[in-house]
């Protein structure tokens, strides 16, 4: 990823999620949810799980462009090493997002 496109994509992220937890946190602040099957009723609506799953994904993003920014300018200068943290950073956050949707699908399905 580029320098310019990495620093879109932190920005649009950073913005999408500065938007999306107060909204999120007045929702249920007026409006909260009485029981499990009401929580479970409000993430199924359509717009709520797309918003959820759009923030889970931006996050991912966020944190992947974030920490890679780390690891290449400041930790490690050996490439082996820069490889191997940046396969491992990759792979804990595709291990994530998998978890997230194995958490989140079976409530937009049922």
């Amino acid at each position: 990823m580029s320098g310019t496109r990495a620093f879109v994509v932190q920005r649009v992220s950073a913005l999408y999620m500065t938007l999306f937890i107060p909204l999120f946190l007045l929702l249920v602040w007026f409006l909260p949810p009485a029981d499990y099957a009401a929580w479970r009723h409000l993430f199924a609506t359509p717009a709520m799980a797309l918003a959820v799953a759009l923030f889970f994904f931006v996050l991912l993003l966020h944190a992947w462009v974030g920490m890679r920014d780390v690891i290449l300018d400041y930790v490690a200068w050996h490439v082996g090493v820069r490889f191997t943290l940046l396969a491992l950073l990759a792979l804990g956050l595709v291990g994530e997002g998998l978890w997230l949707l194995r958490a989140l699908v079976p409530v937009v399905l049922l």
